[in-house]
C-alpha cells in the first residue's frame, strides 16, 4: 500500500473540491515530508492515478491569473470505499509511513473500530519484537557475523518501542481524547 495514496484520498476527503496544488500545500503545511516518502511528484502521480481508476472524479477547470487553469477533484464513491481500505490496512501495518499516514486520519473513522485496528497492530508489532530477539541464539557471537545480532535487538527495539507508543494512543483513544467520527 502507498502512504502516498492514503494522504492524498485524505487530503481530499477532507477539502474537497479542491486541486492538485492545494493537497500538496495541505501536506507540506503537515510537514509530510519528514515522515513520509511524499513528493510533489508523486501527489501528482497519484491525484492521476486515482482519477484513471474512478476514485476521484475531475470536476472542471478553474481558472487561475497565475498560470495555467487548475482541475478540480472530488472523491467519488469508489474513493471513498478505497480510503477506508487503506486506513484498515495501515492501521494495522507496522509500516511507519502507512501508519502514520493513518493516525493522520484517524479521526475520520469511529473510534471503536481505530480501537480495533490498533490493538491488531499492538499484537503484530509484538510478535514482530518476539520472533526477532527468537532469532538472535541462532546466530554466531557478535564478532563472527556482519553484526547480526546487534541488528535483530535494533529491529527488535523498534518494534518494541512501537508497541509501547501504541499502548499510549489506545489509552488516550479508550479515555475518550480526540474527536472522532461518531
Amino acid at each position: 500500500m502507498s502512504a502516498v495514496r492514503l494522504l492524498v484520498l485524505g487530503v481530499m476527503r477532507l477539502r474537497q473540491p479542491t486541486y492538485g496544488y492545494a493537497v500538496r500545500r495541505e501536506l507540506l503545511s503537515w510537514r509530510a515530508e519528514t515522515w513520509t516518502n511524499v513528493k510533489p511528484g508523486s501527489i501528482y502521480h497519484a491525484l492521476k492515478q486515482l482519477t484513471q481508476e474512478g476514485k476521484l472524479s475531475a470536476r472542471g477547470t478553474e481558472g487561475s491569473s497565475e498560470g495555467p487553469g487548475r482541475t478540480m477533484f472530488e472523491l467519488t464513491e469508489e474513493g471513498e470505499v478505497e480510503f477506508r481500505k487503506l486506513m484498515d490496512e495501515a492501521l494495522v501495518s507496522i509500516d511507519m509511513e502507512e501508519l502514520g499516514a493513518a493516525i493522520a486520519f484517524m479521526d475520520a473513522l469511529p473510534r471503536a473500530h481505530v480501537i480495533e485496528k490498533l490493538r491488531e497492530q499492538r499484537r503484530r508489532s509484538e510478535e514482530t519484537r518476539t520472533s526477532l530477539l527468537a532469532m538472535i541464539p541462532n546466530f554466531p557471537g557478535r564478532y563472527e557475523t556482519p553484526h547480526t545480532p546487534d541488528l535483530l535487538e535494533l529491529w527488535s527495539s523498534v518494534f518494541g518501542n512501537l508497541a509501547g507508543w501504541t499502548d499510549g494512543l489506545l489509552e488516550r483513544l479508550e479515555s475518550g481524547e480526540y474527536r472522532m467520527s461518531d
